[in-house]
């Protein structure tokens, strides 16, 4: 009896050190398995990132070259600039002012063949207007008093009629505008527009024969283009006739005659070309 019970007790115990064992074995082989899994994927990730990091060589040879086009282009469009100042105790009382001189203005203006669609308000504004109070006896100052506000509303007209100009600024002020702030002539976007694509080509075209004649005595040739950078065009500031003011105090005589001049126009490219062997 005692002999059965000892061999059951050992196949027991070896019953049960198979089956830790090969619950061991299981996740001894899982480990693995995750294992080899990481360290395989690990290899392949920091290979590409690897390569990404590596720049590729070239042996491209380039010649730079910077190319300038210029032109004179007759403006098509007319600029004034004038208003009316209005000053009165209350602000209300100069606005109102203001308003009644404007209003002349406009009329008399587009008895000329000015289009609503060709005036535009540039500028209004209200100011304080403060005097000085001195001491009558010494002259020495006091103080400031508020005596009243000025009201300034500058209007822009904007016409392609250029030959107008001395009658615009005649109307205008024999109906009440009372500053003049400029005159001055430009290009309209259309023209424009037309004038730079014109210049685009002729500075790539300036571009390209600068960078020819400074690699040809070195056995170069170009075989393509690698960048081309346009920049900003200039215009010259445009000239202004300053007619500055023409007050009540002041008599004024006749505008001028008014001509336009011509407007250069001025682009450069820059251009990376790709250069070979003759």
């Amino acid at each position: 009896m005692k002999f059965n019970q000892s061999l059951y007790a050992l196949y027991s115990i070896q019953t049960i050190m198979t089956n830790t064992q090969r619950q061991w074995l299981a996740a001894l082989a899982a480990t693995t398995i995750i294992v080899a899994v990481l360290v395989a994927s690990v290899p392949a990730s920091q290979t590409q990132v690897f390569a990404q990091q590596v720049p590729a060589t070239s042996n491209e040879k380039t010649a730079y070259a910077t190319g300038t086009a210029t032109t004179s282009v007759d403006p098509d469009l007319l600029n004034i600039n004038f208003g009316v100042e209005t000053e009165a105790k209350t602000a209300k009382e100069a606005m109102n002012a203001n308003s009644e001189a404007m209003a002349q203005i406009v009329v008399a203006i587009k008895k000329l063949g000015i289009t609503e669609d060709e005036l535009g308000t540039s500028g209004f504004n209200i100011y304080p207007v403060y005097k000085d109070i001195t001491d009558p006896t010494t002259g020495i100052y006091l103080r400031s008093e508020l005596s009243g506000f000025r009201v300034s509303n500058i209007l822009h007209v904007k016409t392609t009629q250029l030959t107008l100009a001395s009658s615009i600024l005649d109307v205008a002020v024999e109906a009440g505008a009372n500053r003049v702030d400029g005159v001055y002539f430009t290009l309209s976007p259309k023209t424009q527009l037309a004038v730079q694509n014109d210049l685009i080509e002729q500075a790539v075209l300036n571009a390209k024969s600068k960078a020819e004649k400074a690699i040809a005595p070195l056995g170069q040739k170009i075989i393509g283009v690698k960048m081309v950078s346009l920049s900003d065009f200039a215009y010259p500031p445009p000239p202004i006739y300053y007619g500055g003011y023409a007050t009540a105090e002041v008599a004024y005589s006749k505008a001028p005659p008014i001509f336009s001049s011509d407007q250069d126009v001025i682009t450069t490219v820059n251009v990376v070309f790709l250069i070979g062997d003759q």
